[in-house]
């Protein structure tokens, strides 16, 4: 019913945008609930509002809502890029079907963060698949170290850099450290004889 009233369903301007938490709740909502159509319609008309800026030397990205405020929601913004990135029905299926299955995976930790974002952190079954965004042009091309863990051993594991070049990584205590490049290109890490 709302969204028959706010023109969401309609070829007509769409009400609410203007308002803060209104505009929040339906960004937030088009991603569980709307077509993609539907969905990019809500996000063109939104965009006079929520005043998305990209901030290239602190490497982020934020909605401003036509507050005047010095620093972003974070509520809002994280509610916001839910709806963002979600598509149809993903948002009740983190709840309702939940991977519980990564809390026995391979865990990476020690990401210098902000500095450094993992753009791809992916276990496929028998590798992970790392890829280092930089939080700028001044990081880009820089090294960064992480650790990998929930292992069931810190023996045997290798990298495989984008052009093919096969290095050992070392163990120590309950991980692995990998030292990665901050290009955004992927890395695969497994141990030997996994395929």
């Amino acid at each position: 019913m709302s969204a028959t009233i706010n023109g969401v369903l309609g070829d007509g301007p769409i009400s609410g945008l203007d308002e803060p938490d209104g505009a929040t709740m339906l960004l937030q909502f088009s991603g569980e609930f709307a077509d993609a159509s539907t969905k990019q319609r809500i996000w063109d008309a939104a965009e006079e509002h929520i005043e998305p800026t990209w901030n290239r030397e602190a490497g982020e990205f934020t909605l401003g809502f036509g507050l005047g405020e010095p620093y972003p929601r974070g509520q809002l913004n994280a509610r916001a890029m839910a709806g963002w990135v979600c598509t149809e029905g993903a948002w009740s299926r983190l709840f309702n079907e939940p991977n519980l299955g990564k809390f026995d995976e391979p865990t990476v930790t020690g990401v210098d963060f902000p500095r450094v974002a993992l753009s791809e952190a992916r276990w496929d079954g028998t590798a992970l698949h790392l890829a280092a965004h930089p939080q700028n042009a001044a990081v880009t091309g820089s090294s960064t170290t992480v650790q990998i863990t929930n292992l069931v051993s810190t023996q045997g594991w290798v990298m495989t850099r984008p052009g093919g070049e096969t290095s050992a990584l070392t163990g120590e205590g309950d991980h692995v450290n990998a030292e990665l490049i901050v290009d955004n290109r992927a890395v695969v890490i497994r141990r030997n004889g996994s395929s």
